[in-house]
């Protein structure tokens, strides 16, 4: 493996997904295929090795500093992984090493003083961390004592993820016990077992002899696991290199992170600067023109194209997105022409939930807006056609029922599909019928998204969902921008209700204020926002464009790590 091609890529692979943990892997894994260092002649053969361990072994259990487990069986072809490289050798880790699983203790034996006890939660990133310790005033037996040097196991878990998680035993200053689904490996291959241990090799071979459902590694699992193992010397030689290789991914990691963090911190800085307030136009429209040019160079992640977005909203609902026209008819006029037609449809309709109420007070709005801009309530805009509270029988086709789930933020998906029936429909949507245009908002599960009706064939409206319905011109795509950015759902979120799942009730909608620009500054903001939503999918597409090329790169930079291992030992 040549760590200076990684390098020298680096900028590029480090952005494919899971990049830093996936070198590791390979890491690990031409670790324990004899693909890492080059093997040696001279090397006495993993097989001599174990045989003065077997007899090093037998002297202990008659000692009876270890105790005597029953033989394993031998390991047939059907047991070995794949063939291995000359002078190493497959066994069972229980005929090279001891294990034991941990101790079992009460919630009352818990202390302030007393005897540590090392769980899961010690182990951190393949190290031990004693930042967490459990104390217990009993004296733990011998058998659950760790020694330095130890392989402490995580081997039984809520997670399948967590089994098999590892440390090595060093760095204690006084003497420990493990805990109850935890296990211990000792051996004198430790170091090396550590690495295999870690690798995907040893969650294959533990997978094959693990012969239940349950998220664990039992004593006998592990005493039956078969291992490949190096002559000796080869073992120091591939603990050396991988801890080099494994001490570059570090720096890696740390360079990435660093990088990742002051772009962040330089991609925030500039949004943040376009969502102050401004007391000059024309430097706020400098300071926005070169964000917008520069941007695009510094947004790598989804996470900054999603912050981009919010500030266009932004933007466009403090009157910051374009140019103010004076020559424009001011909003006061067009909101005299949407409470005449709503006095209109009220003479006409007799419609109880047409209710005359007084405007916002703009002076009370959190922003100060531009000349020509207005504030008004959601019942002055609009008449409200809900059915709250009720849910109508469903069918397996019929007539489309739009609910909560069907409503996303800034788009409509029909997926997934309810009906109800023709019967049902007649009968259930007696309070009005959305037209194309009207704004769908959700009120709980989620709240507040919205977007725009764009069906034409009938259709009924469920519960949780509320159709805005104008009662005069209005941009109704104008309006949805300005629901979704942070400012009105900041307002929305201020008036509702629950913790977990929290929700809007339509009596305490209705007065919220929305600002409103002249129409023909709708019409100008909502052409700017395409334009610039535009920009943010195309940015989208070339960072999927991108993550897949140095996906490639990872792979293909791999691949001929691997083939030069392969040539190497041929």
């Amino acid at each position: 493996m040549n760590p200076a091609q990684l390098l020298e890529h680096f900028d590029r692979i480090s952005e494919a997904p899971d990049a830093i943990p996936r070198l590791r892997r390979f890491i690990l894994d031409l670790a324990v295929r004899g693909k890492l260092v080059e093997q040696d002649p001279n090397d006495e053969p993993a097989g001599e090795w174990l045989k003065r361990l077997v007899v090093g072994r037998t002297l202990l259990v008659k000692t009876g500093e270890i105790r005597k487990d029953k033989p394993l069986p031998p390991i047939t072809g059907d047991a070995v992984p794949f063939e291995l490289p000359s002078g190493w050798v497959w066994e069972r880790l229980g005929n090279i090493g001891e294990t034991n699983i941990g101790l079992t203790y009460s919630p009352h034996d818990i202390s302030q003083e007393g005897t540590p006890v090392l769980r899961s939660s010690n182990i951190q990133n393949g190290r031990l961390d004693l930042s967490d310790l459990v104390r217990v005033k009993t004296e733990p037996k011998q058998s659950v004592m760790v020694q330095q040097g130890d392989l402490l196991i995580c081997a039984r878990n809520g997670s399948r993820a967590l089994v098999g998680k590892v440390a090595v035993i060093e760095g204690l200053e006084e003497p420990a016990a493990f805990g109850a689904f935890m296990a211990i490996y000792r051996s004198e291959a430790n170091r090396y077992l550590y690495h295999f241990i870690c690798s995907a090799l040893f969650r294959q071979v533990i997978a094959e002899v693990n012969t239940t459902t349950i998220n664990q590694i039992t004593q006998n699992n592990l005493r039956s696991t078969v291992a490949p193992l190096p002559p000796l010397a080869e073992q120091h030689r591939i603990v050396a290199k991988v801890d080099e290789l494994m001490a570059l991914c570090d720096q890696l990691e740390a360079a990435k992170k660093d990088r990742e963090q002051r772009r962040d911190r330089l991609v925030a800085a500039s949004l943040q600067r376009l969502n102050q307030p401004a007391d000059d136009d024309e430097a706020f429209r400098e300071d926005a023109r070169f964000t917008f040019n520069h941007l695009p160079r510094l947004t790598t992640r989804p996470a900054h194209i999603k912050q981009l977005r919010q500030t266009i909203l932004n933007l466009a609902v403090r009157g910051k997105l374009v140019p103010q026209d004076p020559n424009d008819e001011p909003a006061s006029e067009l909101l005299k022409r949407i409470q005449a037609c709503k006095a209109d449809k009220k003479r006409e309709t007799g419609d109880a939930r047409i209710r005359f109420e007084p405007a916002p007070d703009p002076y009370q709005f959190p922003l100060e807006l531009p000349a020509g801009w207005s504030v008004q309530s959601f019942e002055n805009l609009f008449l409200f056609i809900d059915y709250r509270g009720n849910t109508p029988p469903k069918t397996n086709e019929g007539i489309p029922l739009i609910t909560a789930k069907n409503i996303r933020m800034g788009y409509l998906n029909r997926e997934p599909r309810e009906y109800i029936s023709e019967d049902t429909f007649k009968v259930w949507m007696t309070r009005g019928f959305p037209k194309i245009g009207d704004l769908f908002f959700t009120t709980e599960a989620p709240m507040a998204n919205v977007c725009l009706n764009d069906i034409s064939e009938p259709f009924a409206l469920a519960q949780r969902a509320i159709c805005f319905q104008p009662y005069a011109e209005i941009n109704t795509k104008y309006l949805m921008f300005a629901l979704m950015s942070d400012l009105m759902q900041a307002i929305i979120d201020a008036k509702a209700t629950g913790m977990t799942a929290k929700g809007i009730k339509a009596a305490n909608l209705k007065p919220l204020p929305i600002p409103i620009p002249p129409l023909a500054e709708q019409h100008r903001i909502v052409a700017k926002v395409d334009e610039l939503m535009t920009l943010c999918d195309q940015l989208d597409a070339q960072l999927t464009i991108t993550e897949s090329d140095n996906r490639r790169l990872l792979e293909a930079l791999l691949h001929e790590a691997l083939a030069l291992d392969l040539g190497a030992a041929a």
